[in-house]
């Protein structure tokens, strides 16, 4: 590693769309590395919840994690023929009962208004936070549920 107190021999910025999923893994780590000894919280844990089908395609799935007691969920996907059919709430219960059982007392939750707010306040989040015009004509809502 070169010394940061001699940046000369660095070399230019990347900018990639496609990033290689290790370099990504490796600023998470860090990031988790950071934060964990300056809060002095080193609970945190990765939470995946994937259904399939018979086939072995997935379905429909959450991942996210838990962390000072807090969950938060990251990703929640249903394939678009499975929509419908109560398999979100399935996850999302499992997901509550699981940040339960890590000792989470709260669940957090960003979706986009052209997403699926309805269906979080229905299962009691409420917001907390929005950003209008993200994106373009839209707003990101962030939301909360007390465990």
């Amino acid at each position: 590693m070169i010394s940061p107190d001699d940046p000369t021999h660095l070399e230019p910025l990347t900018i990639l769309d496609e990033p290689d999923q290790r370099d990504i893994q490796y600023l998470e780590d860090t990031l988790d590395e950071y934060n964990m000894a300056h809060t002095g919280i080193t609970d945190g844990r990765r939470l995946a919840i994937i259904l399939r089908d018979g086939h072995n395609d997935i379905i429909a799935g959450l991942n996210g994690w838990t962390w000072g007691c807090t969950c938060e969920i990251k990703t929640l996907w249903v394939h678009e023929q499975w929509r419908g059919k109560g398999l979100g709430t399935r996850l999302m219960t499992a997901a509550i009962a699981e940040a339960r059982t890590r000792g989470a007392a709260q669940m957090v939750l960003s979706t986009h208004s052209f997403q699926a707010p309805d269906f979080y306040r229905r299962l009691g989040f409420e917001p907390v936070g929005c950003v209008e015009d993200y994106p373009l004509g839209y707003q990101s809502i962030y939301l909360r549920k007390w465990l």
